[in-house]
């Protein structure tokens, strides 16, 4: 048993070594194949139904480049200290506060794997139904899916490898369904007006919305890279072209169908069943993702804990999650998780560029039991976050960015950098 557990150690506990750390294109592929998923998909549907399709691509665009720079900003850390993100916590909250901000990731990402195998479920049954007639157990569906997607969490060198033979396969199967699109269809209902849902500015919120709360954990993949560049432009191509991707073939095939239903575009292209394939390994790399993140926070939490147990029993948690319904609340749950977590890479990005650089050290990892100062601004910040966040979630009463995550991260910079330059300025006099 300790043999097999020391062939998928993923160091949860300290820095990655240096020998087997990955260049930028095994990254950049692990986060393009994070960003090819169904929520992406189901945004770019929303997207192509709500808004012309030119300004649909530019708000992706400014989107997707937000992401990718925030997301490089963070993978940086992550590759310096070659640390996850709850451990790199301990540096800016201390071992007792790393504790609390590894159970709210913890959770965030179980309930959103949940989430996840919901809407997995969702299409599963719609497209067999179908191809058979036959109508599956929804709750079940989500259940069993759930458990199939656990079982590549273990390590990230077993992700690593399903990405690189899926994402290919993914790639191929969604322009496969564009090129049958355009052959099928009238390309010139791409262009045909649309009454506007929402704004230009909203569009941009709601890509950047989606995908935020993983820059913000991509020390979780970036650990693993060879040095910081080597992170910073993994980071950027997977979130930009990972994130952008998805979305705009949605786009596309929203508009070419006039549908905003998912299974549906494929069914009315004749491709059920490749349909299958495409959501069932998109959602399971995304899925993979998810609980690796929180088997890494709760490992902070529970040190004698072995990350594959944790895996195991979080796993069927969170499917659980999705037999009795999460997804149906994911809106509300996703908002609860953005208020808590987007303040987290605000305060330790801050720490890390602004206020003292020195501390994140594996060698001073616990010297300091809880620190105040930043622990305050993440509570604070995440109040804030709480009155930008519009009603039924949120209060609503102030607008700043119009993004509630990118409240939470500029913020929660701010104030920390300012506090931690004070106070370190204190000490130093």
């Amino acid at each position: 048993m300790e043999e097999a557990y020391k062939t998928i150690n993923d160091f949860e506990r300290e820095p990655v070594p240096k020998e087997v750390r990955k260049g930028w294109l095994p990254m950049a592929t692990v986060w393009f194949a994070i960003g090819i998923d169904l929520s992406g998909m189901l945004l770019g549907a929303q997207l192509g139904a709500g808004i012309p399709f030119v300004e649909a691509l530019l708000a992706v665009a400014v989107g997707s480049l937000f992401l990718g720079v925030l997301g490089a900003i963070c993978a940086n850390i992550g590759a310096a200290t070659g640390l996850s993100t709850t451990m790199i916590s301990n540096f800016v909250f201390g071992a007792a506060g790393a504790k609390v901000i590894s159970v709210i990731i913890s959770i965030s990402m179980i309930g959103w794997f949940g989430v996840q195998a919901g809407f997995f479920a969702e299409n599963t049954v719609s497209v067999v139904e179908h191809l058979t007639g036959w109508a599956l157990p929804l709750p079940v569906v989500a259940f069993v899916g759930g458990l199939l997607m656990m079982t590549t969490a273990f390590a990230f060198r077993w992700f690593e490898k399903l990405t690189n033979w899926t994402s290919p396969l993914l790639v191929v199967l969604i322009l496969a369904a564009l090129v049958l699109a355009f052959t099928q269809r009238d390309a010139s209902a791409v262009l045909a007006p649309v009454e506007a849902k929402f704004s230009f500015g909203v569009a941009v919120s709601l890509v950047v919305g989606i995908y935020v709360l993983g820059t913000i954990l991509s020390p979780d993949i970036s650990r693993w890279a060879k040095s910081k560049k080597d992170a910073m432009i993994a980071a950027f191509l997977g979130f930009f072209f990972g994130n952008s991707f998805m979305v705009v073939i949605a786009v596309l095939l929203s508009k070419l169908l006039n549908t905003e239903d998912l299974a549906q575009v494929f069914i009315l292209l004749g491709l059920s069943l490749p349909a299958l394939i495409v959501l069932t390994f998109s959602q399971w790399t995304t899925n993979t993702n998810n609980l690796y993140s929180a088997s890494l926070s709760m490992s902070v939490l529970i040190p004698k804990a072995k990350r594959p147990v944790l895996t195991l029993v979080m796993g069927i948690a969170a499917s659980a999650l999705a037999f009795i319904g999460i997804f149906d609340h994911f809106i509300t749950f996703l908002s609860l998780m953005t208020m808590l977590i987007a303040p987290v890479g605000g305060v330790y990005a801050a720490e890390y560029y602004v206020v003292d650089k020195q501390k994140f050290s594996f060698q001073a990892l616990h010297s300091r039991k809880l620190i105040g100062r930043s622990l305050a601004v993440w509570l604070v910040t995440s109040l804030f976050c709480w009155l930008t966040t519009p009603a039924p979630d949120g209060l609503g009463l102030l607008v700043f960015t119009t993004i509630p995550a990118l409240d939470g991260f500029i913020v929660a910079f701010v104030l920390q950098a300012l506090i931690g330059k004070a106070v370190f300025a204190r000490k130093n006099r």
